[in-house]
């Protein structure tokens, strides 16, 4: 899905995104991603959500963001609330979607200047 939007600052935009990549401002991942606003994309080395472990949350909370978007795929599933723990004891609001909507909430919440974190699982290593 196409997402292009003008991009007036240096933030960060999720452009595009299918089952086997995501494009941020113009570069190309295969793998899934952590993306902030301002900071580099980061590959966030998880094989599919199945594979999702609380040392991968763990180091979404380390990097204190005040929003996490997890993006779950092409459909929302919900992790076990025990591998959302360390968001929770560090007091990071998160919202668990399908990795579309993330991408999406990812741009507008971005765009305006908030400390949001988007956490997207490629629905093709799933």
């Amino acid at each position: 899905m196409l997402l292009t939007r003008e991009n007036p600052g240096q933030i960060n935009q999720i452009q595009s995104y299918d089952d086997a990549a995501f494009v941020v401002n113009g570069q190309r991942f295969t793998s899934s991603l952590i993306v902030r606003a301002e900071d580099p994309a980061e590959i966030w080395p998880l094989a599919g959500f199945a594979a999702l472990r609380v040392e991968d949350v763990a180091h979404l909370a380390v990097l204190k963001p005040a929003l996490v978007l997890l993006g779950t795929g092409k459909r929302q599933r919900f992790p076990p609330v025990r591998l959302l723990e360390p968001l929770i004891t560090a007091g990071i609001g998160f919202e668990i979607m399908d990795t579309g909507s993330a991408c999406r909430t990812f741009n507008l919440l971005a765009s305006e200047g908030r400390d949001v974190l988007a956490a997207l699982v490629l629905e093709g290593e799933c």
